[in-house]
């Protein structure tokens, strides 16, 4: 006798549809007022209480009191840059980052909360344009820049950002013409601890180095890329598994291949399944307490559970940049116009896969 092959009716797909929805984690928005009006593209959560923030015209701020109030900090001498990256390591210690050709391309650190900053790297490179930072731990960083005469431009500092070494360029892969990484939320460069790291490009290529720096690999993702389009952000949980996001910034709401992640460290990349992403998406994280990943773009934000297999919206108004203390699960949210959100995270019952 033939087996039955068991079918699903409609309403029990519908039943199974809406209990993936409600077991995805649960974000909530919060407004908060930053006293600034200008764009806000990099953002870093270190507590729950204490966030730093920064933008254009030499704008950084920092609350202590979980966003209740901003303080506006002074760099000296910044006040033309656009600070499109900050990375704090504590409450107290941070660089930022600001981008443009040449000179334009420097890196602040503060110990003391903001109250004084100095300057730990100048651009002498007129050809060089750096687009972002990021920190394993107090002593391990790296910083990345568009591609100069073929090949790319990358720093590294192991004593906690106090002097920055660029990697030789014959240790690097050869960059396709014109090929560089956008400046958007700082977030197209990773690291898992000290000796694995990721910068991700203009090409949609993934540049990866599991020696600490000391050498490098290249290897395509099936995001798309083409004019203003490619990958913005990239993240890794873990040594093995990642994700990356973009897309065409022109078109905020477009879908299609924006988004892709790895298994095997980068060196192999799979795009998410449709209907995926929902739009262009300029950042993205992985929350441990979660078990998820969170994308955030102009438009809006989504959940992806831990294959990215399962999708779902995250609701917000849309934004440039999300930071989320492992610990707690809440950080903050910027983007234009000087906004500022704080963000919640409730786990929303365990069933998003690991």
């Amino acid at each position: 006798m033939r087996a039955l092959r068991p079918m699903l009716s409609l309403a029990a797909i519908a039943f199974l549809v809406a209990t993936l929805t409600a077991q995805a984690p649960v974000a909530r928005w919060m407004p908060q007022t930053s006293g600034v009006t200008v764009r806000l593209r990099g953002v870093s959560a270190v507590s729950s209480t204490v966030g730093w923030v920064s933008g254009a015209a030499g704008t950084v701020l920092r609350t202590s009191d979980a966003g209740t109030t901003w303080q506006r900090l002074t760099v000296p001498g910044a006040e033309a840059l656009d600070f499109r990256d900050i990375d704090a390591t504590d409450a107290r210690t941070a660089h930022v980052l600001s981008i443009g050709p040449g000179a334009a391309s420097r890196i602040y650190q503060t110990s003391d909360a903001g109250a004084t900053w100095t300057e730990r790297f100048v651009n002498t490179n007129p050809q060089a344009f750096f687009d972002a930072m990021t920190f394993a731990g107090a002593d391990h960083g790296v910083a990345v820049s568009d591609s100069v005469d073929g090949r790319f431009v990358i720093l590294l500092t192991t004593n906690g950002g106090r002097t920055w070494t660029p990697v030789p360029a014959d240790r690097l892969p050869p960059a396709l013409p014109g090929e560089g990484a956008f400046a958007a939320s700082g977030t197209n460069v990773a690291m898992s601890g000290p000796r694995h790291l990721w910068f991700a490009t203009t090409k949609s290529r993934v540049v990866r180095s599991t020696d600490g720096g000391r050498s490098w690999t290249v290897h395509q993702t099936p995001i798309a890329t083409g004019e203003a389009t490619g990958i913005f952000s990239v993240a890794f949980r873990d040594q093995r598994h990642g994700m990356a996001v973009g897309g065409n910034y022109t078109q905020e709401r477009g879908t299609g291949a924006n988004a892709a992640f790895t298994s095997d460290g980068g060196v192999t990349w799979t795009l998410a399944p449709a209907p995926g992403v929902g739009g262009f998406r300029s950042a993205v994280m992985w929350l441990r307490s979660a078990r998820a990943w969170l994308t955030v773009g102009p438009a809006g934000a989504d959940w992806a559970d831990g294959t990215a297999g399962v999708w779902t919206p995250a609701g917000g108004d849309g934004y440039d940049a999300v930071s989320i203390h492992a610990a707690s699960g809440t950080g903050w949210a910027t983007g234009s116009g000087g906004r500022i959100a704080r963000v919640a995270v409730t786990s929303g019952g365990g069933r998003v896969r690991q």
